[in-house]
């Protein structure tokens, strides 16, 4: 929002204290502070590419169907996200974090991604899906967090967290089991400072 946008909102609130109804006032409020509401994620969507679980098929140099945290949607925060092709573990190219300074709060408010996988008409329960992936670490904390959510609650926790240096490729794989009426929801956060790469998500049915 432009600086004298914000200005005539504010006179619009100081006269309205004086001249207009108390509903009206209320209603002046709520606008101008969703218009401070920037988008917290920023998303490329292929319904032909599923999960892209090997970040192979971007758009606009973000790989498609993932929720991304990025620089433009992360407050305070100093970081890069790129696709590697010099670094892989299968297909082309894995999908890279370098990160300067972050908050270590996680969610919206730290580098990462999320997903409810959408575009594959998502993972529903009840149900167990096994979930892996692998990554490479130098210098960040990591987290990763999954569980079943519905509209209205969520079931989910963290299935790992580490700050330790991953010099070759890892395999992490979890059992997430998923209630009725929810569906699988995946998120990733780097907490601190370094790069990151993950490679190869797979979720499957058991």
């Amino acid at each position: 929002m432009y600086q004298k946008d914000v200005e005539l909102i504010v006179l619009i609130m100081k006269r309205s204290i004086i001249n207009c109804t108390p509903l009206y006032f209320f209603l002046l409020c709520l606008i101008f502070v969703l218009s401070g509401c920037g988008p917290k994620s920023e998303k490329e969507s292929d319904v032909s590419a599923g999960v892209n679980g090997g970040f192979e098929i971007t758009k606009n140099k973000l790989p498609v169907n993932w929720l991304m945290y990025t620089p433009n949607t992360v407050p305070g925060s100093d970081f890069t996200i790129g696709l590697d092709n010099t670094i892989f573990k299968e297909g082309k190219q894995s999908l890279k974090f370098e990160v300067e300074n972050c908050s270590n709060i996680g969610g919206a408010n730290s580098p990462g991604f999320t997903n409810q996988f959408s575009e594959v008409g998502g993972f529903q329960g009840e149900g167990v899906y096994k979930l892996s992936f692998w990554i490479k670490n130098k210098g960040t904390k990591y987290r990763v967090i999954a569980g079943g959510v519905s509209p209205f609650e969520g079931e989910m926790k963290a299935i790992l967290e580490d700050n330790k240096d991953i010099d070759e490729w890892k395999l992490y794989e979890y059992n997430i089991n998923i209630p009725q009426d929810m569906e699988l929801k995946l998120e990733l956060n780097i907490l601190e400072p370094g790069t990151f790469w993950i490679d190869d998500i797979q979720i499957v049915k058991l």
